[in-house]
């Protein structure tokens, strides 16, 4: 029996669910019993009725799982796969912008420790990001942590007055116009397919601009074969398997040493200890809930 094999053996034995982000190697995604982006997952993690669920992603999608399953287990591969980004925004930060502006709604990047989630109105992802600050009352938006993000946002809402974060994406961030420009002369006939987290300026010179599963939902449907893509490798692993005939180039090569930490071996420990486990404090969790609930209630499916 192979590892694999032994960790769904596991699962059944402890009424266990496997979820993966598509950052993670393809090992695990193969593994899992659902793959997707931070939105899915979020909704699948509530919705699952497995008492034990393995977060194969970044700690902050652990944490987010536990304040919304306070029945359920959630247990986290490894706790040293932190998202740089996360921590990338002060309660100070917050306050600061509070009192500055009237008529304000925080807007939380999922992608976000709990702490900063408790300090805010609502949390968002790429794939719904456009929704919910469109249909929100305020015109002032603070959008934390991802200043890439909320730059891209306010070209499409002019009507909004978006206040940049500070925080990015390191694997994102580092992407700029001139890779784009050289890949397009290496391959001419490929569409560019670009997450919001990459800077404005390589947003604005792509032919589609979304979320990891609107990348993929895009090259599938598309009539095109080749495609330069600017965000994380991880992402070619169900980019290939879905379209086998197409071809697809990453720009950098951008990898998420964080995601990267994770190994079947990881996950086949934590399943067989269950340890360890997301936790939350009680206070912050309660605070952190309002805001992961608004969103789910917001983006609707």
């Amino acid at each position: 029996m192979n590892l694999s094999e032994k960790i769904r053996e596991l699962c059944r034995e402890k009424d266990a669910a496997i979820l993966a982000h598509y950052y993670v190697d393809g090992e695990i995604q193969d593994l899992a019993d659902f793959v997707g982006d931070s939105f899915y997952l979020a909704k699948m993690a509530k919705e699952l009725p497995n008492k034990i669920i393995v977060f194969c992603g970044v700690t902050f999608m652990g944490e987010s799982a536990c304040i919304m399953n306070p029945d359920k287990k959630i247990l986290v591969p490894d706790m040293s796969a932190e998202c740089p980004m996360a921590i990338m925004t002060e309660k100070e930060e917050i306050e600061a912008v509070r009192e500055k502006y009237e008529d304000l709604a925080v807007v939380c990047y999922i992608n976000s420790l709990a702490r900063t989630k408790a300090l805010c109105d609502v949390c968002i992802t790429s794939s719904n990001a456009f929704n919910i600050v469109k249909n929100l009352p305020q015109k002032n938006i603070y959008m934390i942590p991802d200043g890439n993000l909320a730059r891209w946002i306010a070209t499409k809402l002019p009507e909004k007055n978006i206040i940049p974060g500070k925080g990015y994406c390191h694997v994102h961030h580092r992407i700029t116009p001139s890779d784009i420009l050289e890949a397009k002369e290496k391959y001419p006939g490929a569409q560019v397919l670009t997450h919001p987290e990459c800077r404005i300026e390589v947003c604005e010179i792509s032919d589609y601009v979304g979320s990891t599963s609107g990348i993929i939902q895009f090259a599938s449907e598309s009539d095109c074969n080749e495609f330069i893509i600017c965000t994380e490798i991880g992402v070619g692993h169900k980019l290939r398997a879905d379209n086998p005939d197409k071809k697809f180039h990453f720009i950098k090569k951008g990898v998420c040493t964080s995601m990267r930490r994770l190994s079947l071996e990881s996950v086949y420990n934590c399943l067989l200890n269950e340890t360890p486990a997301a936790y939350v404090e009680e206070e912050t969790g309660r605070k952190a809930e309002h805001s992961l609930v608004r969103m789910l209630e917001l983006a609707g499916n």
